[in-house]
């Protein structure tokens, strides 16, 4: 009836045919597809919570900027009112104690109390003369002469003062 060779390549066909039906159903229907579609569908669900929660940040603190800006406006309001209160109603230089805040905020206020020329501070003392040790030496205001043994100095801070306290100090025990 039927030819051998065709009724092999019949049954091969199915074979190949069925197991991908197999596989495709399989896959579908398997306990590791649907745990992956559930992962996936978790994790775009977490990603639209996170981009929620940014736009409610983002949304929170440009509410808070807006009411800062708005208490601030506020507080200029009062401050103008009770300075331009004062400068009418004080006597003398009493009225001249609050200064009107101008609208463009406070950089014109800020910017004329600022000195000309910053000096930073100094953070040595000039030497007495070029032969002596700075502050910054590591023997300065060491008194050496109490040694304990050969090869220890015992270190007391040497008291330094200042010529002119030296001689108000001769001065009053000259007096005493």
């Amino acid at each position: 009836m039927y030819e051998l060779s065709s009724l092999l390549m019949t049954a091969l066909i199915a074979l190949v045919i069925g197991g991908a039906l197999g596989a495709l159903v399989m896959r579908r229907y398997s306990f590791d597809g649907r745990k992956q579609r559930e992962l996936e569908r978790s994790v775009d669900k977490l990603l639209q919570q996170q981009k929620d929660y940014q736009h409610e940040v983002v949304e929170h603190f440009t509410d808070t900027a807006r009411l800062l800006n708005t208490l601030a406006e506020s507080y200029r309001d009062v401050h103008n009112h009770l300075a331009s209160g004062a400068s009418q109603l004080c006597a003398d230089d009493a009225g001249s104690i609050l200064r009107a805040i101008p609208e463009d905020g406070l950089t014109q206020v800020t910017a004329a109390q600022e000195p000309q020329s910053v000096q930073p501070p100094l953070d040595y003392a000039p030497k007495a003369s070029p032969f002596a040790t700075g502050t910054l030496n590591e023997e300065f205001g060491l008194d050496k002469s109490r040694t304990v043994g050969p090869d220890f100095v015992a270190a007391e801070p040497a008291v330094i003062e200042e010529p002119a306290v030296a001689e108000e100090r001769e001065d009053v025990e000259k007096s005493a």
